[in-house]
């Protein structure tokens, strides 16, 4: 399993705002940060970012989510951040029948996105 991902955005102070917002809702949170980086997560696995070089080319990030109601308030949250909307949440049985995701891009085009497994009935 992955332990960590990291990688470079374009302005770090804007980045950080919108990770420490976007992601509180999933219960993750700055574990360390440096000048120009910064670690986000919990025990469970971390994204690290900074602005040490070129940014990255757009890469994807999904955080698992509780529940439905965690992966709204991550969509909300995000997108009150200055994320741009996706995907908005919802079922995406084509991916899996109790896949339940919303998407959003960071201010560098990451696709970030919260998922949650749940059962219908």
């Amino acid at each position: 399993m992955i332990d960590h991902v990291g990688y470079n955005v374009s302005d770090f102070d804007r980045s950080l705002a919108f990770y420490k917002a976007a992601l509180a809702p999933l219960g993750l949170r700055v574990l360390a940060e440096g000048e120009g980086w910064a670690m986000i997560g919990n025990a469970d696995g971390r994204i690290w970012f900074g602005s040490m070089g070129p940014p990255a080319t757009p890469v994807h990030v999904a955080f698992r989510a509780k529940g439905t109601a965690e992966v709204q308030a991550f969509y909300e949250a995000a997108l009150a951040a200055g994320g741009c909307d996706n995907g908005a949440p919802g079922l995406r049985p084509n991916y899996s029948p109790d896949y339940y995701g919303a998407f959003v891009l960071d201010p560098d085009g990451h696709n970030i996105e919260a998922v949650a497994y749940v059962r219908e009935g």
